[in-house]
């Protein structure tokens, strides 16, 4: 203890000497904090910007009819490069909405679901997929697209057999560009 009070004594009588050098040290730690605030301010702002682009993006997909939204997720999957892109969704659609051939060749298969806010993609919805997508459809990979969340136990299920659960986020986040499509 008293060799590091003995340290702090040397130092601080040294600094006294030398007023340059502790002036030059106070200017180059309120340089460094100003400089730190600044990136800090200017990575919320792109944050904000991010959110705000995100949330116009997926109101748009809010808005839409159900087939719609099967459309809209087509475009997307064309815009990002996929060939011999299909709707198919409707009723018997073996829990297919858009199939199609990826940039890098796989089959996906894509299920839509345009829900509320409120409502969110169970266990089922995820099971017919993992049921349907390699032996109806000739699948490699799967995903689902939703307006809204996904519940835990869906998440989980879908994550543990490879299907790619695309919430609300996701679905902004490709759409906008800003993030990846689903099989990537």
């Amino acid at each position: 203890m008293l060799v590091a009070l003995g340290g702090v004594l040397l130092v601080m009588s040294w600094l006294a000497a030398h007023p340059v050098v502790l002036v030059l040290l106070l200017a180059g730690g309120g340089a460094g904090t100003t400089l730190f605030l600044r990136r800090r301010q200017r990575e919320q702002r792109r944050a904000a910007a991010l959110r705000d682009v995100r949330a116009r993006e997926i109101a748009a997909y809010h808005a839409m009819s159900p087939r719609q939204f099967e459309e809209a997720i087509a475009y997307l999957c064309t815009r990002d490069g996929c060939r011999d892109v299909r709707v198919v969704g409707g009723a018997g659609d073996l829990g297919a909405d858009v199939i199609a051939t990826t940039p890098d060749g796989r089959r996906i298969v894509v299920q839509c679901k345009r829900y509320g806010p409120a409502s969110s993609v169970g266990s089922g919805d995820v099971q017919k997929v993992n049921g349907t997508y390699r032996d109806a459809h000739g699948a490699h990979l799967a995903a689902i697209v939703t307006t809204s969340r996904f519940t835990g136990p869906a998440r989980d299920f879908a994550l543990r057999v490879g299907i790619r659960p695309f919430d609300e986020a996701a679905l902004a986040a490709w759409a906008s560009g800003t993030g990846p499509a689903p099989w990537a």
